[in-house]
């Protein structure tokens, strides 16, 4: 059964920094687009960030320039680096994979999520 464990989260002091780490297990797929997302109270899940298997990279306009993502492939692990947090980056932030096989998409898996919680 493939799993994904998010790390990382805490209580932060507005300014301070986190970093997030998910690895991924259960599995010998291939691993195409690793992704972060947050649900915030009042607030459908949304994009943060993802990063393909050519290390392309998106963020979402409210944290460009303060994260960034990056993976470890061999380790089966991305990472969110979270600078400069302000009081509305707190949320629960979930980690999402996309499985695949050479020629054929797997399917999209979803971790349990770590909570980020930014004072003023």
């Amino acid at each position: 059964q493939v799993q994904l464990v998010e790390s990382g989260g805490g209580l932060v002091q507005a300014g301070g920094s986190l970093r997030l780490s998910c690895t991924c297990s259960g599995t010998t797929w291939d691993i195409e687009t690793m992704g972060w997302y947050v649900q915030s109270p009042g607030k459908r899940r949304e994009m943060v960030a993802t990063i393909t298997n050519g290390d392309i990279t998106n963020y979402r306009d409210s944290v460009k320039g303060r994260f960034t993502i990056s993976r470890d492939n061999a380790k089966k692990t991305v990472y969110l680096q979270m600078n400069n947090l302000k009081p509305e980056d707190a949320a629960v932030y979930v980690c999402a994979v996309d499985l695949r096989l050479p020629s054929t998409y797997l399917g999209t898996y979803w971790g349990q999520g770590t909570q980020v919680t930014v004072s003023s």
